[in-house]
Parts: structure tokens; C-alpha cells; sequence
């Protein structure tokens, strides 16, 4: 093992590309547009909706940029709330962001292990023993080091991005000779007005392109971060934005909206289109190429909270020990536990609704966070300000808070256990903040309280 916190500065924008494309683009594309075609059945607002949704992350990363070169240090958001907000909202975040991501890998692999035993014609239940195998899979492989990891970053997010690009190319050139399936009214949304159909759809485009903040995970871990995590946020979003817009341009050249409303996976109702039966075969085929990248980027960005997480002292410390190819070992194997108890208990579905409140909230406090730090430390060096500040800021808070809004008011249920979380967790860090300051702290821990 190396000396505790040695993260290595190896990776490049090619990563941080990588990073979030294999984080963002998921199974959400392939089934979303079911859902917004039921809400905005105009094939212009249906196209539009995602380039809106695209604006809206950019404005985003604009915002973050700057707190991601201002504190390069690997953790992302739990970095800015701690140094911000102080012990407790680090405390906070950071938990909250890997038990989630550690959720969302299980919701991942789950996914892929049922794709995989279509295709072998296995039953259902083969599906978990392949999610959980995939997970040791990507998890051995991460334990080779930083370098390896970077390397299948960029392999699996490249497979990912190429098998979509040929679903598109596919719909434009055979799109105008298929016949278009009839509109099914049982799986049809209830009719809302314009103005409710546009945010719902926004709400949904919006969790689609989440992902986006992937390279501010690795900051410390970049050679040249000031320069390199706003190419890598920006050149990252345009990219899936392209994506997102040229795979919903070329469904409604296969079929209608109306065709598309309310399917559960849009992209198999279009692949039924063009190629009949074996339509469904090959959207398997793609969910398979393009789950893999999630599946790393997700195991390298968990391990990376809870080791900023323990190496500022609010985790165990033996969490913030890191092996001689960079790679947070504790840190790692500890996040793909935690995903594999999530398979083996099938409760990441809950935990991952649950911490959908804390998402917002999240990227909330690092809105505020831009503002609070322009008048705390206006000296400050900021290799990237955000373009347009205060006014591009105030739009992305502004709409976070109404999406936190929203989540409280669409979901009840789960944001009044989310808000029992946070009544819970003030002791549960009042407890562990008095054991780490009467015991061992792990190196480069500085109390912000």
C-alpha cells in the first residue's frame, strides 16, 4: 500500500469525456422518451424538450466548473458543501451521495444481468448472479490501478457511444419504410395541460442528462485540473447532448409520438418498427454494450467519495488508504459490498428513490455555494468563473429549488423519509465527530465548524 490519500495525477480529458458519458447515457434514453412523448405529443416540443434539457445541464456545469478548478480535490459536491457549509453538510452529502451511487450500481448491474439472460434465454432469476458477477468483474479490475481503470472508462463509454450511433443511423436510413406500431391507450398518459407537460417531461430530460458532474469526482486525479474539468463538463455535455437529441430525432422518423407514448422502452417500440421481431433482441443487445460503462464509471466515483470522505476524517480512516496504482482499495471494495448487499436484499429501488430528494438538494447547496463563496473569499484564485454569474447561476438554483419543489410534491412518501434522514443523521455525526476527535483521524483532516 502507499502512504494514505496518494491519489495519482494520470488522467486526462479523455477520462473525464469518458467518465461522464459512461455515467449519464444509460437505460434512461432508451426509455424515457415513452414517457415524454406522453406529455408533449408535438414532435417539435418532443425534439426540443431534450436540447432545453441539454441548455439547462450546461448552465449547471458552468456553475460547478468554477468550484471544481477553485478545490481540485477528488469527492466532487461533498468537497464544495464541507468547505462551504462546513462539517456536518459535508458529513451529509458525502454519505448520502455514495450509499445512492452504490444503489444506483446495484440498479444498473440489475439491469444488465435481465438483458443478459434474455439473450441466453435464461429465466429471470439468472439475472441477479450476473448482476452480481459484473460487479466483482469491474470491481477486480479497478483494484489494477487508476491507469486500468481510465482504460475501460474510455473503451466501454466509446462501445456505448458507437452501438447508439448505429441504432440512429439505422433509423434514418430504413426509419421511412417501417410501419409504425398502433397507439396503445392502455400505457397512454393521463392528459395534462401544456404548461404541466412541460415540466413534467423537463423533470424527466433533466434526471436523464444527471451524470454530467462525473470528472469533479477525479479532480486531483487530473493532470491539469483548471484547465482540464471544463473541457472535460462542457466537451462531456455536448457530447451527450447529441446524442440525446439525434436518438430522439431519429424515433420520430420511425414512428409517431403517439406510437411512442407511454411505452416503457421507447427504443424497443422503434426497433420492433424497423426490424420486427428482432427488434427487441438488438435493444438488449445495446442495453448490454452500453451498461458496462455505467457500471465502472459508477464503482470509480463511489469509492472516491467515501475516500474524501474518510480522509477528512468523517469515515473511517482505513477508507482513505490507496494502493500503488492510485486506486482507493478500502474504499472500492467497501462500495461494491455495499451494491452487492443492495442486489441481494433488491432494495436499491427504494434507497434510490429516497436519495432523489437529497439529488436536488445537493446540487442546490452547490449553486449556493457559488454565491456564498464570490462574497467569502472574493480573492480566492478561480482558474474558470462562471460565464454570466450571477445570472446563469441564479437560473440553475432558482430551478433547482423548484425541483426540489416538485420532488417533495410528487413523491411525499419518500422526501418525508429523506427529511427523517437528515432529523437522524445530526446525531449520528455529533457521535462520530466527538469518536474521531478522542481517537485516530485520518491525515489532512481540518475541522470547517
Amino acid at each position: 500500500m502507499s502512504g494514505r490519500g496518494s491519489l495519482l495525477k494520470v488522467l486526462g480529458v479523455g477520462f473525464g469525456l469518458a467518465v461522464a458519458v459512461g455515467n449519464t447515457v444509460g437505460a434512461g434514453i432508451l426509455r424515457t422518451p415513452g414517457d415524454v412523448a406522453g406529455w408533449l405529443p408535438n414532435p417539435w416540443a418532443f425534439v426540443g424538450i431534450w436540447l432545453i434539457g441539454g441548455l439547462y445541464a450546461l448552465l449547471g456545469a458552468n456553475a460547478l466548473a468554477e468550484l471544481g478548478t477553485m478545490m481540485p480535490r477528488s469527492g466532487a459536491q461533498y468537497v464544495f458543501a464541507r468547505h462551504t457549509f462546513g462539517d456536518y453538510a459535508g458529513f451529509l452529502v458525502g454519505w448520502i451521495d455514495w450509499i445512492s451511487t452504490n444503489a444506483s450500481i446495484a440498479a444498473i448491474a440489475i439491469v444488465l444481468g435481465e438483458s443478459v439472460s434474455a439473450l441466453l434465454g435464461r429465466s429471470a432469476s439468472f439475472a441477479a448472479p450476473i448482476a452480481m458477477a459484473s460487479v466483482v468483474v469491474f470491481t477486480l479490475l479497478l483494484l489494477a490501478g487508476t491507469k486500468m481503470g481510465d482504460r475501460a472508462q474510455q473503451i466501454t463509454s466509446l462501445a456505448k457511444a458507437l452501438a447508439l450511433l448505429i441504432l440512429v443511423a439505422a433509423c434514418f436510413v430504413y426509419g421511412g419504410g417501417a410501419t409504425a406500431p398502433p397507439p396503445s391507450a392502455a400505457t397512454s398518459h393521463v392528459s395534462v395541460s401544456v404548461f404541466a407537460g412541460f415540466v413534467l417531461s423537463a423533470q424527466a430530460v433533466i434526471y436523464a442528462y444527471d451524470g454530467w458532474t462525473g470528472p469533479i469526482y477525479f479532480s486531483e486525479e487530473l493532470d491539469d485540473p483548471a484547465r482540464q474539468i471544463p473541457q472535460a463538463m462542457f466537451g462531456s455535455l455536448l457530447c451527450i447532448a447529441a446524442i440525446y437529441i439525434l436518438i430522439n430525432l431519429a424515433f420520430v422518423r420511425v414512428v409517431p409520438t403517439s406510437s411512442l407514448t407511454g411505452s416503457p422502452l421507447a427504443a424497443a417500440t422503434v426497433a420492433k418498427a424497423i426490424f420486427g421481431g428482432g427488434g427487441e433482441t438488438i435493444v438488449r443487445v445495446i442495453v448490454v454494450i452500453a451498461m458496462p460503462s455505467a457500471l465502472n464509471a459508477l464503482l470509480l466515483m463511489g469509492s472516491r467519495v467515501l475516500f474524501a470522505v474518510s480522509r477528512d476524517g468523517l469515515g473511517a480512516s482505513a477508507a482513505s488508504r490507496v494502493n500503488a496504482g492510485g486506486t482507493p482499495t478500502v474504499a472500492l471494495v467497501a462500495s461494491a459490498m455495499v451494491a452487492l448487499t443492495f442486489l441481494a436484499t433488491g432494495t436499491w429501488g427504494t434507497v434510490i428513490a429516497i436519495a432523489a430528494f437529497f439529488f436536488v438538494a445537493n446540487y442546490t447547496l452547490s449553486f449556493l455555494a457559488v454565491f456564498v463563496l464570490r462574497r467569502r473569499e472574493p480573492d480566492r484564485p478561480r482558474p474558470y468563473r462562471a460565464k454570466g454569474h450571477p445570472w446563469t447561476t441564479g437560473l440553475v438554483l432558482v430551478g433547482s429549488l423548484c425541483f426540489l419543489g416538485s420532488a417533495i410534491r410528487s413523491d411525499t412518501k419518500n422526501s418525508l423519509y429523506a427529511l427523517g434522514i437528515l432529523v437522524l443523521s445530526y446525531p449520528i455525526f455529533i457521535l462520530t465527530r466527538r469518536r474521531l476527535t478522542t481517537g485516530p483521524v485520518a491525515p489532512g483532516y481540518v475541522s470547517n465548524e
